[in-house]
């Protein structure tokens, strides 16, 4: 294959290196904003005296559903191990959450 072949080849199965670092990239963004807006939260309500079940019950679900691609493409158990926890707390919180709001 030569370079105007490759240079075909590449177009044509549009896939965009720059726009997939972008993508990247803002996904990096977008976890750093989560956190530091959950730790924002929480702080709040705990000055409030106020639970956060439904936060963190939003944040561990992220932790796990970040984690289980992670794991299954390095099949590192400490990623199986983070998905797995991660599951657990959520559900967790989220039935913490549920009786807080019945009760």
């Amino acid at each position: 294959m030569n370079k105007d072949e490759i240079l075909a080849k590449s177009r044509k199965e549009k896939n965009d290196e720059g726009l997939r670092e972008a993508q990247n990239k803002g996904r990096r963004i977008g976890t750093a904003a989560f956190a530091c807006m959950v730790i924002v939260i929480l702080i709040f309500d705990l000055i409030q005296g106020k639970d956060s079940y439904s936060v963190l019950a939003v944040f561990w679900v992220y932790i796990a559903a970040q984690s289980y691609p992670l794991y299954r493409f390095t099949k590192k158990s400490s990623y199986l191990m983070s998905t797995m926890l991660g599951i657990a707390a959520a559900l967790a919180f989220l039935a913490a959450y549920i009786i807080s709001v019945v009760m």
